[in-house]
């Protein structure tokens, strides 16, 4: 089984930053693509960011230039560096990422609990 475990959810004005991080652990082979998603309250849940075990990203428009992802493989950790905050950041961000456990085994999509931002205008 493998825990996604995220901090650093907060209340921040606009124009603020925050620096999500999310730590995987478990039993775990390799991680492959780690992301973030975000949920606002009455809406579905949302890409914000998403980087491979290559190290190569993608990011949601209404956020490149404000949010980088980036990843320790020594600590099985992403983050996600929010700059520039808008009220329409704030959401329940998730944490995501495609474990495989053992070695010649599929991987497996694991979700965090959630960590809330809240931005105020």
């Amino acid at each position: 089984q493998v825990q996604l475990v995220e901090s650093g959810g907060a209340l921040v004005q606009a124009g603020g930053s925050l620096r999500l991080s999310c730590a995987a652990s478990g039993s775990i082979f390799r991680i492959n693509a780690m992301g973030w998603y975000r949920q606002a309250p009455g809406n579905q849940r949302e890409l914000v960011a998403r980087i491979d075990n290559g190290a190569r990203t993608n990011y949601a428009a209404s956020v490149k230039g404000r949010f980088t992802i980036s990843r320790d493989n020594a600590k099985n950790t992403v983050y996600l560096q929010m700059n520039s905050l808008k009220p329409e950041d704030t959401a329940v961000y998730y944490c995501n990422a495609n474990v495989i456990a053992r070695i010649y085994t599929p991987g497996q999509d694991y979700w965090g609990q959630g960590t809330q931002v809240t931005v105020s205008s």
